[in-house]
């Protein structure tokens, strides 16, 4: 199997950001983006989708943290698509419900007490994001979370990914973000995997995913 893996930087005006990502990793993050929240939704993000992400970047903070948040969104959906290369042999299609239980040991994985939320995803070169997510307004929240709509928004059209999320249940905004995060990583994960079955042809019937 071809190595999976790619570096991408972006510099503007606003923003300069160095995003490496490794679809066949071990769950490894290196996260500095100068907005401690958005790092530690990455790292979830890295560790449950068993990627390995490394991302430094800055920007133009001391305005808001828009430009940021949605340029880096920008950038890893553009290191996932380079990471996939032509999809051959990926399943394609991927969905999470968040919080989850581990069948095995019957412990759950991630507590996110009184929130729920549901991500389905699809690879399929067809960009389209909808967006059901309601945050409560906190005048002096240390993170604008409506800024999640824009990053997962960047993260579809330029990864041309069909992606649909949606908070069935939530009270904390941190649950809320976490939930998404952790289910984006495992829907992704299972989207982006191999399946020996196909031998490594395409899962369309059309021959393409462009």
């Amino acid at each position: 199997m071809a190595d999976r893996h790619t570096l991408r930087v972006r510099n503007t005006k606003e923003t300069q950001i160095a995003l490496s990502l490794s679809l066949d990793g071990k769950g490894d993050y290196n996260v500095h983006t100068t907005i401690p929240f958005l790092d530690h939704m990455l790292e979830l993000f890295a560790k449950h989708g068993i990627f390995d992400l490394g991302v430094k970047a800055r920007g133009d903070t001391h305005i808001d943290d828009h430009h940021l948040v949605e340029d880096i969104g920008i950038t890893l959906g553009e290191a996932l698509s380079e990471a996939l290369g032509p999809k051959k042999g990926i399943t394609r299609y991927g969905q999470a419900f968040r919080p989850e239980k581990d069948a095995g040991k019957g412990k759950a994985l991630t507590t996110m007490d009184e929130t729920l939320s549901y991500i389905a995803l699809d690879l399929s070169g067809r960009p389209h994001f909808d967006w059901k997510v309601k945050f409560t307004v906190q005048n002096k929240a240390p993170f604008s979370f409506e800024l999640l709509e824009d990053f997962f928004q960047a993260v579809a059209m330029s990864a041309k990914m069909n992606l649909h999320i949606k908070l069935l249940q939530g009270r904390n905004n941190h649950h809320i973000a976490e939930s998404i995060f952790k289910g984006f990583g495992r829907a992704l994960s299972m989207a982006t995997a191999i399946d020996p079955r196909r031998a490594g042809t395409l899962p369309s019937t059309k021959g393409t995913l462009t």
